[in-house]
């Protein structure tokens, strides 16, 4: 009679990690270090996320002729450190005229098997397609008794590779991830990957990368889940960590407690925080400049900077106008006296008289308009860069998803920037977050929340003299920008006819506006950016 074989309990590491798109070596050294230490800590497998090797996305970095002897010398060397730990990690690998997105695992110095991506994500923020060519073939690795699948992040979001993995001998399922972070994505993860793992009667073990990445945000949240769909554990949100996993053969078993995972406007928050820290940090600026105007947006953004990269490294200008309120100023000052950044006030009224001046013969019988208020909101812009030239810093800009998308902002002016924390954030989520900020400590004055919005570009002017009220401005937004919705079926949903036409007219003749705008945090299903690529010159109309 044969006797059964009895499995030795694998213990398995989970680990996210913060990248750097394109520095090749520098991953590789930052995998072989985490592989060192969970070896030392007795781990038999570490497994990191999708194109952990390149980071993600690396785009047409992918094109670079030289890219593959980049990756085979950093294979060669993560083949080196898996001498007493094995090692699944994510890079592209050329085959002849295709480029394959894989996943491996190396023991022993040897490469145990490849896996090649199958389902090629081609929406939203992915252009894999544009890249990749797809795998077809299902890919199971024997580590120490135990059967292994392999599948790559969107191969989990379809049915069928997970499938084809069960059926080749899978046990237990590996998948490497590069899943960007909107609202209620975790969710979304969880509730799909416990659909599969219980329909294929097998665990699987989540991995994803976290860190900012130009306008994406990675949140990490790597799990592992039992075939039951129970939460084994869950990694820290928008940290690298790592934790560990028993699997036995039969059940997976948390050797650490899970992270707490925060959600809604704390989750939020995090993200526009890492947006912002990792593009400074990873493009070596030395510190962030803006202006502080006493207004909601501006406060927000200045919490959303300290907190990135410290206090010591920001520095707020006001520049006053005439039609700047007192109120303004007192605000502005305070918020940068509770948060301790460097803060100045300059007058903008000089150069703005200077061009005025000069411009007095070409505006000689015509009457002020919107012209004199751009102006001011250059003037602004001009200070700021000439600041940022000087010192190093780079000016983040601070107007919010609900101006970009009707234009409520000056190209050349406010818009000048080199990157914008709240570009995907609507003006109604900005209140909100500005209150979230303060029950963590009190710094953005309450009646910087309390007031109505203002530009402050002409006396006595409120942002509702020009737009509807937030609260419906940006549900006609939402419907227009993420959901696709016409005109009609807004109008529809009970909304004035006059104003949802207005407002999509303005979304859609601004599109030039956002195309010469600065990168910032995504945080929805729909940005402006990556996701929504429309036409600046087109005949299409909003009406239907």
């Amino acid at each position: 009679m044969t006797e059964p074989v009895t499995q030795t309990p694998m213990r398995i590491t989970l680990s996210q990690l913060n990248y750097k798109v394109g520095d090749i070596s520098g991953n590789a050294e930052q995998m072989i270090a985490a592989a060192t230490e969970a070896a030392q800590q007795g781990s038999d497998l570490i497994v990191f996320s999708e194109l952990s090797l390149t980071g993600y996305p690396p785009e047409d970095l992918l094109l670079r002729p030289s890219l593959q002897l980049r990756v085979e010398e950093a294979l060669g060397k993560i083949a080196d450190a898996s001498n007493q730990i094995a090692i699944a990690l994510g890079f592209p690998l050329q085959e002849q005229t295709q480029l394959f997105n894989c996943a491996a695992i190396y023991y022993a110095g040897q490469c145990l098997g490849r896996y090649a991506k199958q389902c090629l994500p081609n929406y939203q923020v992915f252009d894999e397609k544009r890249y990749f060519s797809a795998g077809d073939q299902p890919c199971v690795i024997e580590l120490k008794g135990h059967k292994l699948g392999l599948t790559v992040c969107e191969d989990v979001w379809h049915p069928g590779p997970a499938e084809q993995s069960v059926e080749a001998g899978a046990e237990l399922i590996l998948n490497l991830n590069a899943s960007p972070f909107h609202v209620d994505k975790q969710q979304q993860r969880i509730e799909l990957i416990r659909q599969h793992v219980q329909q294929l009667n097998v665990p699987l073990l989540y991995v994803n990368q976290v860190g900012g990445q130009d306008e994406l945000v990675f949140d990490g949240r790597s799990f592992a889940m039992s075939s039951a769909g129970e939460l084994v554990t869950q990694l820290t949100a928008y940290e690298a960590s790592a934790n560990y996993v028993l699997w036995d053969g039969q059940q997976l078993s948390a050797l650490a407690p899970s992270a707490s995972d925060d959600s809604g406007l704390a989750s939020l928050y995090q993200a526009l925080v890492l947006g912002v820290r990792d593009y400074v940090n990873k493009n070596g600026f030395k510190g962030i400049v803006l202006g502080l105007s006493g207004g909601i947006d501006s406060a927000l953004t200045l919490a959303i900077a300290a907190d990135a990269i410290g206090k010591d490294r920001v520095k707020a200008i006001m520049m006053p106008f005439a039609y700047t309120s007192g109120m303004s100023k007192e605000d502005a000052a305070e918020q940068a006296e509770r948060m301790g950044v460097a803060y100045e006030s300059v007058s903008i009224e000089p150069m703005y008289n200077a061009f005025m001046e000069a411009l007095a013969p070409q505006f000689e019988g015509l009457a002020r308009d919107t012209t004199e208020e751009n102006l001011q909101a250059r003037c602004r812009g001009v200070l700021l860069m000439a600041v940022s030239n000087k010192t190093g810093y780079m000016v983040l800009t601070t107007g919010n998803k609900s101006e970009m998308a009707v234009g409520y902002a000056t190209l050349y002016g406010d818009m000048v920037g080199g990157y914008s924390a709240l570009k995907d954030v609507y003006k109604t989520t900005v209140f909100k977050l500005a209150e979230y900020r303060n029950t963590l400590g009190y710094v953005i004055p309450q009646r910087v929340i309390d007031r109505p919005p203002s530009a402050e570009l002409a006396p006595d002017q409120k942002d509702e003299d020009s737009l509807p009220p937030y609260e419906v401005l940006d549900a006609i937004l939402e419907r227009y920008i993420e959901q696709d919705m016409s005109a009609d079926a807004i109008i529809a949903d009970g909304f004035a006819r006059e104003d949802v036409l207005r407002v999509l007219r303005l979304v859609d003749v601004n599109e030039y506006k956002r195309r010469q705008a600065p990168i910032g945090v995504r945080i929805t299903q729909r940005g402006f950016g990556r996701d929504r690529r429309y036409p600046v010159t087109n005949g299409w109309k909003a009406g239907v």
